[in-house]
């Protein structure tokens, strides 16, 4: 049984702005209830959010240590200097190093990548990467989603008279590296107006920069849109401002199915009709993330920069059959984590999650995080050995900053690194059971009552008459929905369900009638525990998005129930 969910209702704007923006837009009270909500008050704002426009980008050179970075790697391509693409060996770190390392190469000749073995060098910046530079006679390094905090490794690299450019959007540390440039928007004193970026965000930047300063045609770099729609969604950043903008433009570029590497993939996946965020989360990322987490991510980088339909088939698959035995593991690990949550009575009732097992897949337990919260529902670090440390993944529940968290249990870290979300942390064996008091104590010190019990937003009460085709068609045009720009949920309250039903035992399907006596299909997945609610006869109250479901050619308006109450 899914814990209960609390229902948390957005604030309704002034009652005479609805009104005055229904006006002006023409459209009725309900959608300008949900504009508002979003931070939409006129005319100029409803345009910038319903048709997006790659001129609204910001001008790169906005970003601190811009010009330096860009003068660099054109003084590099002058000089016929070796230049090495290093990032981080997950979907954003992968298609960072897929956009750079795929662009520059039609500039430059003497180009390398480098994707980390998540297993034996871990997150980040590693020595042996920097050696394997120096090594192949490589002088500059642009590291992609990683760097902001590796300040001994840059000194390192620095020793060895090798140069770095880092690309980062994580938070960075009280020291910034010693880099030729750090481009990163979340530095105190980087005055860049967006700063919710994805790793490959920055990597487009820096070439969408590169090509101003060359006079290059920008639709080249637009054209790589598709790779930092497929980072955004995967790393889970906010789908507003220029990341709103860019993944608009990306998914069209992925449904045009022009790279061979990620038409592979769709293929591989089953899709059929166009991608929505939703499907790039769940179909490709995991499939690119599979390579680093069971194997090398370098893999990833091939299928991405795959030149023909053959190769990227014969990468798809691999990634693919990788992509199979991590689910197994999944699964695996997913049980051993929950029986080590329920054979000991402290941990049930502990208001956080810290388990450490020896012989866990380090590339499967951000996901048993995740799968974790899932059940629990609090913020949940899972741990495994690496290189004879504990090295973790932790991720949160909603509302609870994990990153300052964690950094109040930095004195028991070796090294760690990461966001409000989600992070990653490395200490030494030894310091497991002081760590996990240690979390414990700062968890139930900063939480709330309220963060520990899965919370549904809500952004209005709708009537089921006013959920009809034209509503859903504006309801549509608000995509592409993602972090601080969701899919619209919205509640009726004291509705008759009828003609309740199973379908395999799991899902829970039934009709709404509306007024003039037309009906619509509500269907709950996993929902079949709540069959009995909407078999007594009686009203209850419903949360839902809106969707257009399609099945043997034929379109109708269904609502995805999210949960039901039983009516006051």
């Amino acid at each position: 049984m899914p814990p209960i969910k609390r229902w948390k209702r957005k604030a309704l704007p002034d009652q005479s702005k609805i009104q005055e923006l229904a006006k002006t837009l023409n459209v009725n009270q309900h959608l300008a209830t949900v504009l508002l909500q979003r931070g939409i008050e006129n005319f100029d704002q409803a345009k910038a959010y319903f048709r997006p426009a790659l001129s609204e980008l910001h001008d790169p050179f906005l970003m601190k240590d811009m010009q330096k970075a860009v003068d660099r790697i054109v003084f590099a391509i002058e000089n016929k200097e070796k230049v090495l693409i290093y990032g981080d060996y997950d979907v954003d770190g992968t298609t960072s190093v897929s956009l750079v390392y795929d662009f520059l190469s039609g500039y430059h000749p003497f180009i390398d990548f480098y994707i980390p073995d998540r297993h034996i060098e871990g997150y980040g910046i590693s020595y042996q990467g920097i050696n394997y530079a120096e090594q192949n006679g490589i002088s500059l390094i642009i590291a992609l989603d990683c760097g902001i905090k590796a300040v001994d490794q840059v000194l390192y690299a620095k020793e060895k008279e090798i140069d770095f450019i880092i690309c980062d959007h994580h938070n960075p540390g009280e020291i910034i590296p010693e880099a030729i440039a750090s481009l990163d928007p979340k530095q105190l004193d980087c005055h860049y107006p967006y700063k919710e970026l994805s790793g490959c965000g920055v990597g487009f930047k820096l070439m969408q920069a590169f090509c101003l300063q060359n006079n290059i045609d920008q639709e080249k770099i637009a054209e790589y849109l598709d790779l930092v729609a497929i980072s955004i969604a995967s790393d889970i950043v906010p789908i507003t401002g220029e990341n709103r903008i860019m993944t608009y433009f990306g998914l069209q570029k992925i449904n045009l199915r022009k790279r061979p590497g990620i038409k592979a993939l769709i293929e591989i996946a089953g899709f059929k009709k166009d991608l929505t965020v939703t499907n790039v989360v769940f179909g490709l990322g995991p499939r690119i993330n599979a390579a680093g987490r069971i194997k090398h991510g370098r893999a990833s980088v091939e299928l991405l920069i795959s030149k023909t339909d053959t190769e990227a088939q014969e990468n798809a698959l691999e990634l693919n059959k990788r992509n199979l035995t991590r689910r197994d593991l999944d699964s695996g690990t997913l049980l051993e984590a929950i029986a080590l949550i329920e054979d000991n009575q402290e941990s049930i009732s502990a208001k956080s999650t810290v388990l450490f097992k020896n012989d866990w897949h380090k590339g499967v337990i951000g996901i048993v995080a995740s799968k974790c919260i899932e059940q629990y529902y609090r913020p949940t670090i899972i741990l495994t050995e690496s290189n004879e440390k504990a090295t973790g993944s932790a991720r949160t529940v909603e509302g609870f900053d994990l990153y300052e968290a964690i950094c109040e249990c930095s004195d028991l870290l070796e090294q760690f690194g990461g966001h409000t979300h989600a992070a990653g942390l490395t200490l030494k064996l030894e310091n497991i059971p002081a760590f996990r008091t240690r979390f414990e104590e700062v968890v139930t010190k900063r939480i709330l009552p309220e963060q520990l019990t899965p919370v549904i937003n809500i952004d209005l009460e709708l009537p089921i008459d006013a959920i009809t085709e034209k509503f859903y068609q504006i309801l549509a045009q608000m995509e592409p929905f993602g972090p601080q720009n969701m899919s619209p949920v919205f509640m009726s309250a004291n509705v008759m369900p009828q003609n309740a039903r199973l379908m395999k035992d799991q899902h829970l399907k039934f009709c709404l009638k509306r007024s003039d006596g037309s009906e619509i299909e509500v269907v709950g997945f996993g929902m079949g525990h709540c069959y009995e609610s909407v078999m007594n006869n009686k009203q209850i109250d419903i949360c839902y998005s809106i969707e257009m479901n399609e099945f043997n050619n034929n379109k109708n308006l269904q609502l995805l129930l999210k949960d039901l109450k039983c009516s006051n």
